[in-house]
């Protein structure tokens, strides 16, 4: 029996593609172009990050993932063509904090803790982020903690990121 699941937030308990739907409407037509290429280019400045200095002590370029994330936003505009006006980026970034689960979050989390098993999120997400996203979805209840690469400054998938887990709940891999 497994003592721990630890979940990634963005993409496997929260939908980063559901961003399309607002998109489509600040943008019609442009909905889920703008929902891959955002998400694309968010994972590839983690990598960048990470890979141009990847210190075991953390990157000297470390950027928070909700900045990365707004930095992604911008490119993703410029790159489809679409003008980002600060309302837009306003709205497109707040309901980016809020994302929405997948339909079958909330049931695996709940069935996870009747059998005993510790939770937990390991993402590249900030504190602040998770915090909102987990309590937007009710999700608090079900995790005995988030952990965030923030601590190490450097993004998954290092093998000190995953060690986070290791040391915050004194498990063997």
């Amino acid at each position: 029996m497994y003592k721990l699941v630890a979940f990634d937030a963005y993409g496997t308990l929260f939908d980063v593609y559901s961003m399309g739907q607002l998109a489509d409407e600040l943008y019609p037509g442009a909905g889920q172009a703008f929902a891959l290429l955002w998400r694309d280019r968010q994972i590839e400045y983690t990598r960048l990050v990470t890979m141009s200095d990847p210190d075991p002590k953390g990157s000297k370029y470390y950027l928070p993932f909700w900045d990365l994330t707004a930095l992604s936003l911008r490119y993703t505009c410029k790159r489809l063509g679409l003008s980002l006006s600060s309302e837009n980026e306003k709205r497109l970034m707040d309901q980016y904090a809020k994302l929405t689960g997948f339909a079958d979050t909330l049931s695996v989390l709940k069935r996870l803790k009747e059998r005993g098993v510790a939770t937990a999120i390991l993402s590249n997400g900030s504190r602040e982020m998770l915090a909102t996203v987990v309590e937007s979805n009710g999700l608090k209840p079900y995790l005995d903690k988030i952990v965030t690469v923030e601590d190490v400054r450097l993004f998954k998938t290092t093998p000190q990121s995953y060690q986070l887990l290791v040391d915050a709940f004194a498990v063997q891999k």
